[in-house]
């Protein structure tokens, strides 16, 4: 693959790698490495172990975190569709490790699309407090979505905004920040070829002006206190070393938090920004020559708990806002065709959504929100909470994300099959099953984890899996 990397991208990394560069190179030519991160709100870590049907090494530097071989196609098994890991290149686990998420803490993924580090936050929040998870472009807010809902997440919001817009409504709300800047994608030349012909000088510039303005708005919305992790997945140290340089020139509230530096992370370059920065070598990189990983860069920052300005209260909704929005269904008819529901398919449940005021309705969609008191109006906001459901004709039928959410012992029918299981590959190709049982709303299960909605009736399992994740 060498010969297709661009020449000014050559000439840079020779300069800046001295003797390491023939090493750097020659990693080009190595295999790319596949990752998957086993997800702790469906499974335990040795539980996944003890039923993985593949060949996994651990990665070293995320607890939950493993290596598999390309043959074994996880993503076409079963386990993928219920949510139990999320694929991920083992170096992009390196983000939301720093960040450190803590159950009840209020969290911001401002760039945040796939998901990857969306679905790795929210785990380590364990259903607890909050996590904002936001993307700028509207085409790939469908797979945030998708891929929070796979994993089983109930407490996130994912607005479709710009940090600017966030920021307007968000002033010093957030304990902790993860900023997953958009950068020119060097590291990612090996693993996605394309990267490279979108590749140029001009690109890393415009990169580096971005990534300013998204810094400058993340500070604005982290308490004092709080922690921002910076990370991008490019080698030029205009987005890296030199971002971090601009960033605290103009925030000397923020201070760089020393990364543990492992035998296969390397420090940040001092002298590679101007003026030369010595605390840049408590950030992180993460090289192809020295891991079994892509190239990232990492740098953690704290705000200084004496910052001036006046903390955000969280906005409450007015008394007279509308929570139905062009609906054929009131708020009111809504609730109990949501109670009607829960006390027949999911009684252990019935009584867990207890606060009435957490009930969002957009349109026919019924959503269960993590921080009631928050006004969301006037922001383009994708997903409020945990979704259950589509209200139609005065009942409820659920929500794909709420099978997801919920355990096989809180349904009150469920159809369980193994993972090797030809008719697990039947529903999740859409094909009805045939099975006796009784009538009603089923929890789907795949050894022991849910999967997704079925409605059985009279020896005939009906497929409600959603037609867009349905496998070919």
């Amino acid at each position: 693959m060498t010969q297709n990397l661009p020449g000014l991208f050559i000439s840079r990394m020779k300069s800046l790698l001295g003797q390491e560069y023939e090493a750097f190179i020659a990693s080009y030519d190595q295999p790319v490495t596949h990752g998957l991160r086993v997800n702790p709100l469906k499974v335990a870590r040795e539980h996944f172990l003890s039923l993985s049907p593949f060949a996994l090494e651990p990665v070293a530097w995320c607890a939950n975190g493993f290596r598999y071989r390309e043959q074994d196609r996880p993503g076409k098994h079963p386990f993928h569709a219920a949510g139990l890991y999320y694929l991920q290149e083992p170096s992009a686990m390196s983000a939301a490790e720093a960040l450190d998420a803590k159950p009840g803490e209020r969290i911001l993924d401002l760039c945040a699309a796939p998901g990857g580090k969306s679905t790795q936050l929210a785990a380590g929040l364990n259903g607890e407090g909050l996590l904002v998870a936001n993307e700028i472009h509207p085409v790939r807010v469908k797979a945030l979505v998708e891929n929070l809902e796979r994993c089983g997440v109930k407490n996130a919001v994912v607005t479709n905004e710009t940090p600017e817009r966030l920021q307007e409504r968000f002033p010093q709300f957030f304990d902790k920040i993860l900023v997953d800047a958009p950068c020119s994608g060097e590291g990612m030349f090996r693993k996605l070829p394309e990267a490279v012909e979108d590749w140029s000088p001009d690109k890393v510039t415009e990169c580096h002006r971005m990534q300013q303005d998204i810094l400058d708005a993340a500070s604005a919305m982290l308490k004092p206190g709080g922690t921002l992790v910076y990370s991008t997945c490019t080698f030029a140290p205009l987005e890296n070393e030199q971002s971090l340089v601009d960033f605290l020139a103009r925030h000397p509230e923020f201070s760089i938090v020393p990364l543990p530096q492992p035998e296969w992370f390397a420090p940040g370059q001092p002298d590679w920004a101007h003026p030369a920065c010595e605390q840049l070598s408590e950030t992180a990189r993460l090289w192809p020559h020295r891991l079994q990983g892509e190239g990232h860069y990492l740098a953690k920052l704290q705000k200084s708990a004496d910052t001036d300005a006046a903390p955000l209260e969280t906005p409450k909704k007015r008394k007279d806002k509308r929570t139905v929005k062009a609906t054929p269904a009131g708020r009111k008819e809504a609730l109990a065709a949501w109670r009607a529901f829960a006390k027949e398919a999911i009684p252990q449940l019935a009584d867990a959504f207890a606060d009435e005021s957490a009930f969002v309705l957009f349109g026919e969609q019924l959503y269960y929100s993590p921080i009631p008191e928050m006004d969301w109006d006037k922001l383009k906001v994708a997903r409020v909470g945990l979704h259950l459901g589509t209200v139609k004709k005065n009942r409820l039928e659920p929500a794909h994300a709420l099978a997801l959410a919920i355990t096989p012992a809180e349904a009150a029918r469920v159809a369980s099959y193994s993972g090797d299981d030809p008719d697990i590959l039947r529903y999740v190709k859409g094909e009805a099953l045939v099975r006796d049982g009784a009538n009603g709303w089923t929890l789907v299960a795949v050894d022991g984890f849910s999967i997704g909605w079925g409605k059985q009736a009279e020896g005939q399992l009906k497929n409600h899996y959603p037609k867009g994740l349905r496998w070919v």
